[in-house]
């Protein structure tokens, strides 16, 4: 009879127990070059929910980081991603964003990286659409919540008092959050100064702790497994050494061929199978509209706070909506422009560089489809990025 071994039993708790317990900086050079070069398009939830791959990426000074949204997944061959493989310039986009990443997100993100983004040079795109009156609801906030950076932010601050409060009550306006027994008793104990929570937050700040442990090494195991199947495209043939002009009209001259079947000049596939079924129910379904008022401007507040003490070189590039839809939509240019005027002040107001994009509204072929950039639009957006990398 073959006496069962518990050697490998063993032998997998004690790596296990290893990989637990060991610092977090002793795992990052794990995380070598390679990994951080794969992650540049790839877009991959598991990065930017997580944490050693951008810290990787930050400490290395070739990438500039790229902030933003869905727009960022329209890799065509004019997107900064594309345009600077074929024209290098000494610096490498790096994308981090998805659809629903909007200011709260990112300032998450921003407060845990503090020390790596001190002085770094990035670039943050704003959508208006971020900035409804309701701001961002649970089913876009939710799936872009990262556990990992909440637990980060709630047990090893690095930001100022202020915006642990601020950002304490913002996170807890969430029910993703709320749920949290264990991270919504720390965020409160940041607001109420009372015998209950105070006592509420000791005692499970020991488990918490644990319990981040456990995110981390769940971090580093994803970061080493190879999750993105997004690759670059670039088209030598139509970037390569080209004139701004030059781009335009090439970009231009692109996309008209695709935008041949309606007025909005978007790409047919999109307005055919997301517009037209029900272009007479959204005739006017807009009216009354405004981006002037939003709990966004205050999460934009605390991320511009945020890049201010972390000596943080931005450049917001600030996206237009699409002016022939919205005019058809009934969205009044009064509540377009009351945006662009409103978010350029505030983030010029705290001391830092605007790439003010709305005089595009009606440029056609600017736009992909009704909100995000098309080739037009990008190229506007990689020559804002070629003059600020130039700055010193």
């Amino acid at each position: 009879m073959v006496r069962p071994s518990f050697k490998p039993l063993i032998i997998g708790i004690f790596l296990f127990s290893l990989l637990l317990f060991l610092p977090s900086q002793w795992l990052l050079p794990l995380v070598n070059e390679k990994v951080v070069q794969r992650e540049a398009v790839g877009l991959d939830s598991n990065m930017f929910q997580g944490y050693l791959i951008q810290q990787k990426m930050l400490e290395n000074p070739t990438y500039l980081p790229i902030y933003g949204s869905s727009e960022l997944f329209r890799l065509d061959a004019f997107h900064p991603s594309n345009y600077f493989k074929v024209n290098p310039n000494g610096f490498t986009p790096f994308l981090v964003g998805r659809g629903g990443t909007e200011s709260l997100i990112h300032f998450l993100n921003f407060s845990v990286h503090a020390d790596e983004l001190k002085n770094k040079k990035i670039v943050f795109v704003l959508s208006p659409q971020w900035f409804v009156p309701q701001g961002s609801d649970e089913s876009h906030f939710a799936p872009n919540f990262s556990v990992l950076q909440g637990y980060q932010f709630a047990l090893n601050p690095k930001v100022n008092h202020k915006l642990v409060v601020e950002g304490s009550k913002r996170l807890l306006f969430y029910n993703v959050v709320k749920s949290d027994f264990m991270l919504s008793s720390l965020l409160e104990a940041n607001l109420y100064s009372d015998k209950l929570h105070q006592t509420k937050a000791r005692i499970v700040k020991p488990f918490a702790y644990g319990f981040l442990q456990v995110l981390e090494r769940r971090d580093f195991v994803l970061s080493l497994i190879d999750l993105s199947f997004r690759k670059l495209h670039p088209k030598p043939k139509l970037t390569k050494d080209k004139s701004w002009s030059q781009l335009e009209h090439t970009a231009g001259e692109m996309a008209a061929k695709k935008a041949t079947t309606n007025p909005f000049y978007v790409d047919n596939f999109y307005y055919e199978t997301m517009l037209q079924p029900k272009l007479a129910l959204l005739k006017g379904y807009k009216k009354g509209s405004s981006y002037a008022k939003s709990p966004q401007y205050q999460d934009l507040q605390m991320l511009l706070d945020v890049l201010k003490q972390a000596h943080v070189k931005p450049l917001f590039v600030s996206v237009p909506v699409n002016g022939y839809w919205s005019d058809y939509t009934g969205f009044p240019k009064e509540g377009r422009s009351q945006y662009y005027v409103k978010v350029k002040r505030k983030i010029e107001n705290n001391g830092f560089p605007v790439l003010d994009l709305s005089e595009h509204e009606y440029d056609k072929y600017f736009f992909k489809d009704s909100i995000h950039l098309g080739y037009k639009g990008w190229v506007s957006v990689d020559k804002g990025i070629l003059q600020f990398e130039k700055q010193k």
